[in-house]
């Protein structure tokens, strides 16, 4: 490496994962007695995940990293990075688990990040640095999350769940991610989790203003520390609370800078979010996750990556995409995992929300999902760490005891495991 040739880093290779159900938008709209066209085109969303009762952030992040690990192996893995707003304990990070289902050695360190909806650009900006330092080193990134609000609002159809799990290395294979970025920060309350409640509370409009207001700050910032212009980047892919969000921010941003807006432009990275929903810390890198799998032009091309965060905070980066990446991609996958999950009638996704708030008693959950990872139950003070396999610690699957929509029965004296 030589200050005229410095070292490429970036994301080595990127894999999805999302719940076992989805709920159309259609059949919500119908329950609601709204057109379609509300979801469809005003808030630009056509479906969402919704995780079955033996599912949570743990069990996709896991099963995003597999894929990852089951082509690269953990050699060099020193680091993993979960980032998420659904954390499943207020200490233990949920990297820890992942640690165990994955087996990776011991001498390796994990750390969960909390930032909102930013708080998986934070864990790669970490990651570059770690590989900075020492270039053999690989970092493995997850990002995964579920966006829950309550049922018969106006955000309730912004719902949805996800996982992305990146490998960061030096010499990527799918992009190089560029040194300059430009960031914003201000004390928004546009969203907030309070800890005593299991949905979130959000003021949608304040929400699509602090929005806006961060990619226009991050943009000047970049431009202020010579970054990219703007006919220098060649595609963008924006975090999408919803889509249209991502489409008003950047016609505000063609304003800006006084050039024409192509709402076309950004399909493609909104192909599979509109599917999965809001994935929170997620929803960027599964934007990215489309446009890489689903455009076969990018060799050489800028990518404009904006990443927000309520409260708030957002970040502009930009990577080159390798000239290799189609040989890296996995073609078809993230398409037939979506179309592989099991519908939801809207009265029986109700039901799965109602029983879906986090709680402190022991249950255990019924074997639903058909994911290399489940959640098996939990406890207050100890875990069990389980595989693709049925619990080993004397407990038993609750699925004959539970009613068709998986409501988890309380299962006096069972321990946390995850089978």
């Amino acid at each position: 490496m030589t200050a005229q040739h410095p070292l490429a880093l970036g994301i080595h290779d990127l894999a999805i994962a999302t719940g076992h159900h989805v709920l159309d938008l259609d059949d919500l709209a119908a329950v609601n007695g709204v057109d379609p066209a509300k979801y469809h085109v005003g808030i630009g969303q056509d479906a969402f995940s919704v995780p079955a009762p033996d599912e949570d952030i743990v069990t996709m992040g896991a099963a995003a990293a597999k894929e990852v690990l089951d082509r690269h192996g953990v050699d060099g893995i020193r680091t993993v990075l979960f980032a998420t707003e659904s954390g499943v304990d207020q200490s233990k990070a949920a990297g820890v688990y992942v640690h165990g289902l994955l087996g990776l050695p011991r001498n390796v360190r994990v750390v969960e990040l909390k930032q909102a909806c930013y708080g998986g650009t934070a864990a790669v900006q970490m990651a570059l640095g770690i590989i900075a330092r020492d270039p053999s080193e690989r970092v493995l990134v997850i990002a995964a999350d579920v966006a829950r609000y309550d049922v018969e609002t106006a955000a309730e159809p912004t719902q949805g769940a996800g996982a992305v799990a990146m490998l960061i290395a030096a010499d990527p294979d799918l992009i190089e991610l560029e040194p300059q970025s430009g960031l914003f920060t201000a004390d928004v309350d546009d969203f907030w989790r309070p800890n005593d409640r299991s949905t979130a509370l959000v003021d949608g409009r304040l929400s699509v203003t602090a929005y806006v207001d961060a990619f226009i700050g991050a943009w000047d910032d970049l431009a202020s520390r010579g970054g990219p212009g703007i006919e220098a980047i060649d595609r963008f892919v924006h975090h999408q609370p919803f889509t249209k969000m991502a489409i008003k921010a950047h016609r505000k941003l063609a304003q800006h800078v006084g050039v024409p807006f192509e709402e076309t432009e950004l399909a493609v990275g909104f192909t599979y979010n509109r599917q999965t929903g809001n994935t929170y810390t997620a929803s960027l890198w599964i934007a990215l996750g489309a446009l890489l799998d689903l455009d076969d032009d990018l060799a050489g091309a800028r990518i404009g990556m904006f990443s927000y965060g309520s409260g708030s905070v957002g970040e502009l980066m930009t990577g080159v995409v390798r000239d290799g990446y189609r040989d890296h991609r996995r073609d078809g996958r993230v398409t037939e995992l979506l179309a592989a999950r099991v519908p939801l009638s809207v009265e029986a996704y109700r039901e799965l929300h109602a029983a879906g708030a986090a709680t402190s008693e022991d249950v255990e959950r019924p074997r639903v999902t058909a994911a290399p990872f489940r959640f098996a139950g939990g406890v207050r003070w100890r875990s069990a760490l389980r595989g693709d396999r049925d619990r080993t610690d004397g407990g038993q699957l609750s699925g004959s005891s539970s009613d068709p929509c998986g409501r988890p029965v309380p299962v006096p004296g069972r321990g946390r495991g995850r089978g």
